[in-house]
């Protein structure tokens, strides 16, 4: 089935970019609202959610401003989903764009999925 694109900016006032490069790019920091439990083999990273496991491959990565995952059902695909932190041109503050693929129908679901685990990042790391 054919996903379509889903971008969403949340802005984080106060984040510091090393706080959310940390968060976004290292297996504690993404353990700490991301999924339960993140190893981490060359490219090849594990979620872990209670008791499901997902594997993606790290596809791209630039130091301080974003990281691109793949999930392992899509290696022969365009989809993946990726992390970008931007400084907001007016205020300087930082902000979070999370690129995601939706299936059909499901584009309000994850974008609740993406809400959530955001709350949990701010309220983690007191943003």
């Amino acid at each position: 089935m054919k996903k379509t694109i889903l971008k969403i900016e949340y802005q984080l006032k106060t984040a510091s970019i090393n706080v959310l490069w940390n968060s976004i790019s290292t297996p504690l920091g993404l353990a700490e609202w991301f999924a339960d439990g993140v190893t981490v083999n060359d490219n090849e990273y594990t979620f872990c959610w209670e008791k499901n496991e997902q594997t993606a491959f790290l596809i791209h990565t630039k130091p301080n401003v974003s990281v691109r995952f793949q999930w392992e059902e899509d290696v022969d695909t365009d989809y993946y989903f990726e992390f970008k932190i931007v400084a907001l041109q007016v205020t300087g503050e930082m902000a979070l764009i999370i690129t995601d693929f939706a299936e059909k129908g499901e584009k309000d679901d994850l974008t609740l999925l993406w809400n959530n685990q955001i709350e949990t990042l701010r309220r983690k790391t007191g943003i």
